[in-house]
Formats: structure tokens, C-alpha cells, sequence
């Protein structure tokens, strides 16, 4: 079966900064997709039932594959679904090898990463945002930084209003550097100089477009008069973005239980892989095909561990089977920002 014929199943909640990179991604390329939408906060039983334990937004399951993280997310739609004249292409070409490397990671982690601009994004969240003071919420967020859900919480109004300077000077450098590099030039619409949106406007764009949708920067400082070309790209994004989702169309919404169905009941989307024997962390585990492991992120919702059987590990990513209500399924993880570990106690069963 072609992968085209699998079903794409987004798993999300609408106000997801992550999970709009991912929607944007499938609108402007046009390809179609489910949703199956999310609460903000845990518990999420539809994930669940697949067999994952994965506690952040979005996940993207294509056929009986699940995958994890919006930056593999986004490669394996890449490879998955080449540029075609139905899927137009949004990477930089192979003549720019410049721009590869940009959305090829640097600009992902610095986003993306701990410490980066999302991160820094999270203490300018307005006082008076909706739900942000919710105690639910914030014991929600303080679990998946790793602390005990009764704690203080690192993201409260007060330790948000604590951490505004700070933040605002990091978001600030961060907007003089593209107003001043990728956005500089006359008639540049887009960070590497092309006709349309590519990658890299999405990995760079998307913590801009939240924070200006929250209203989150002071005018008078970061607003257009100070960063005229940014503010017109961030409009500019969001005009191409919302024109395309409106020429695809809504998506079906399905409940869990038809999601799980749909995956359940389709072919995985990639074939089996293998282990690579010379990866320097399968060497100093001891790792083999058919070992049962635990796979988790190491900077948030780390204490939500993926269980399962080791079926292909490479510089990039690893893959385990597990066991969902319905039958198994591949997840998939990428190696960066993620850890693996066999399961004390067992061995190759493959």
C-alpha cells in the first residue's frame, strides 16, 4: 500500500503552538490529514490507547506508525512525502546547501530547544491569558517540567512577571538578528529569499506568530516601528498560512476510539529497520534489535516513558514496538533530545 493511501492522524489541541507547525506544514504543502483533538492538559486516554505515553502535543500517526516530537515529525513528512505538483515542495533546494543546514537543525534548536526561544516565549505569557492560572494547568505544566505536581509552579503569574526581563531581552536579540540577517534586503519575503514559505519560516516563525497572537510584546519597544520587516514577515506568514488552510478545508475530526480504529486498522507506513551496531550509545548499552528498552525526552515530560521492543536505532532516530489496545504500532523518536535504555532484566527476543 502507498503510504498515500494511509491515514494521517494528528493528534492535538487547537491553541498548540507546536501543533500549528505541523498544520501549517500539511495545509501549505496540501496534504490531507485527520484531527483528533486533545485536552491541554492530562489525562489524554485517546494517546494512551495507542500504546504511547508520550505527554506532549502534537503526535502524528501515519498508517500504524507514531511519531513523536514536531522536528521528526516534520523530517518524516519530508521523506515520506517528496515534492510533487500535488505536494509542493517546502525545503530549500539542493542547490542551497545553507538553507538545508538551517532547517536541518540550527534554527530547530534554537527554537525548540531548552533555553530557546519557545522557552523564553513561555514567561511572556500575559497575566490575564485565559487558563494560565488555573491550578489544574499549572500542575499540569509543573509535572511535565519534572516537578511534583503540588509544587511551586515555575510558570505562575508571579514567577512569569520574575522572569519577564530576562525574557524579554533574549525574544528581543533574537528579533534584531533576523531583522538584521535572513529578513534583511529588499523585496525579501522570506527567510532564505524564496517565492513562498520553506521550512525554515515555519521552524523560525512559529514562537513570533504566538507571542503576537498573545499580544505578549511591548509595542513601543518590539512592535513593527522597531522591527518593521519582522512584524511584515510574521503578518505576511500568517496571511499565506491561513489562505492555504482555507483552499484545503477543514479537516474530519474522528473521536479516539475512531482514530485508534483507523490506525489499528491500516499498514505501517515505513518498513522495519535495523540497529546500528556501530551507534556509540547501542555500543555503551549493549542495545540489540528485539531488546525491551524505555525511550523518553530529557527536557520535558520526561517521566513519561515509551515502553517497548527495540526495533531499528540510528544517529537519528529510534523506533520500538508497542503494544496498543488495538494491536501494535512503530513510535518513533528522535535521537536528539531523547534518551533510550534497555529494560533491566531482558534480552533480544527477536
Amino acid at each position: 500500500m502507498a503510504v498515500e493511501d494511509l491515514p494521517i492522524i494528528l493528534y492535538h489541541y487547537v491553541h498548540s503552538p507546536y501543533a500549528r507547525r505541523i498544520v501549517w506544514y500539511l495545509n501549505l504543502r496540501k496534504i490531507p490529514y485527520t484531527q483528533c483533538l486533545q485536552p491541554p492538559i492530562l489525562p489524554r486516554p485517546d494517546v494512551a490507547q495507542l500504546g504511547v505515553a508520550y505527554r506532549r502535543i502534537p503526535l502524528l500517526a501515519i498508517g500504524r506508525d507514531v511519531y513523536l516530537d514536531t522536528r521528526l515529525i516534520l523530517q518524516k513528512l519530508e521523506a515520506l512525502y517528496p515534492p510533487s505538483a500535488a505536494h509542493p515542495a517546502l525545503s530549500a533546494p539542493a542547490s542551497d546547501p545553507a538553507g538545508r543546514a538551517l532547517h536541518g537543525g540550527l534554527l530547530s534548536s534554537w527554537t525548540n530547544d531548552a533555553g530557546g526561544l519557545f522557552w523564553n516565549g513561555v514567561f511572556l505569557m500575559p497575566a490575564d491569558l485565559p487558563g494560565t492560572d488555573d491550578p489544574r494547568f499549572l500542575a499540569d505544566r509543573a509535572e511535565m517540567m519534572g516537578l511534583p505536581r503540588d509544587a511551586p509552579s515555575p510558570i505562575s503569574k508571579e514567577a512569569r512577571a520574575a522572569r519577564r526581563p530576562e525574557a524579554l531581552c533574549e525574544i528581543a536579540e533574537a528579533m534584531h538578528l533576523l531583522e538584521s540577517t535572513l529578513l534583511a534586503g529588499e523585496g525579501r519575503d522570506w527567510l532564505l529569499g524564496t517565492e513562498r514559505p520553506t521550512l525554515v519560516d515555519i521552524e523560525a516563525v512559529f514562537v513570533f506568530v504566538w507571542l503576537a497572537g498573545m499580544r505578549a510584546l511591548p509595542q513601543d519597544t518590539m512592535g513593527p516601528a522597531a522591527f518593521p520587516r519582522l512584524h511584515a514577515w510574521v503578518a505576511r506568514f500568517v496571511r499565506t498560512a491561513d489562505a492555504a488552510e482555507k483552499e484545503n478545508g477543514e479537516p474530519a475530526t474522528v473521536s479516539g476510539d475512531e482514530a485508534a480504529k483507523l490506525v489499528f486498522g491500516a499498514a505501517f507506513a515505513e518498513e522495519e529497520g535495523a540497529v546500528d551496531g556501530g551507534n556509540p550509545v547501542v555500543v555503551a548499552e549493549g542495545l540489540q534489535k528485539g531488546d525491551r528498552v524505555r525511550v523518553w525526552p530529557t527536557d520535558s515530560g520526561s517521566g513519561h516513558k515509551e515502553a517497548g521492543t527495540l526495533v531499528s536505532m540510528t544517529l537519528k532516530e529510534i523506533v520500538l514496538e508497542a503494544q496498543g489496545k488495538g494491536g501494535k504500532v512503530r513510535v518513533h523518536a528522535p535521537r536528539h533530545g531523547f534518551k533510550v535504555k534497555k529494560d533491566a532484566g531482558t534480552s533480544s527476543n527477536l
